[in-house]
């Protein structure tokens, strides 16, 4: 028996109806990578003791904190953030820290800024590194003792491919 080499040929309409086909299927693929996707958003247990370790018994309230941060992260290395909180900076009512979290990081705690009346404002200004997409946690400490909290969500692409 002789080895046989099957060559198949595609016509034009063949080639064009399968790319048809394949952008028609596209949405579905995508669909099924996002709900897959949206299971690795569970925070780590690593943030969530951080988070009751910071919080403690208070309860965060949203609002007040404006957190300046890119929605797509080309790089998850270098990550730019600015945290701006309304407050008065007196020495009855001012910020006492602003805590940094990350729901998927190694390490859960990013940072802690401890901040006083002689800052005159609450604003911080750094660069933080995120393993991958995930949810980026700035909680406030005044000091009355409430917290504020505020969560943003940052896609980081790492070479174009999202993650």
């Amino acid at each position: 028996m002789r080895d046989r080499i099957d060559i198949y040929v595609l016509s034009r309409r063949a080639f064009v109806v399968a790319g048809v086909a394949a952008v028609g299927l596209a949405p579905f693929v995508v669909h099924a990578d996002d709900s897959s996707a949206a299971a690795s958003f569970a925070p780590s247990q690593e943030f969530k003791d951080e988070f009751a370790r910071i919080v403690g018994t208070a309860t965060p309230v949203d609002g007040k904190i404006a957190v300046d941060l890119p929605e797509t992260a080309d790089n998850g290395n270098f990550v730019p953030i600015t945290i701006a909180i309304e407050s008065p900076m007196t020495d009855a009512d001012h910020v006492k820290a602003i805590h940094l979290l990350s729901t998927a990081n190694p390490h859960a705690h990013v940072a802690t800024f401890h901040l006083a009346p002689v800052n005159a404002v609450a604003r911080v200004q750094s660069r933080m590194r995120l393993a991958k997409t995930q949810d980026v946690i700035v909680l406030a400490e005044l000091s009355s003792g409430d917290m504020l909290i505020s969560t943003t969500r940052v896609k980081v692409t790492i070479g174009g491919c999202g993650i």
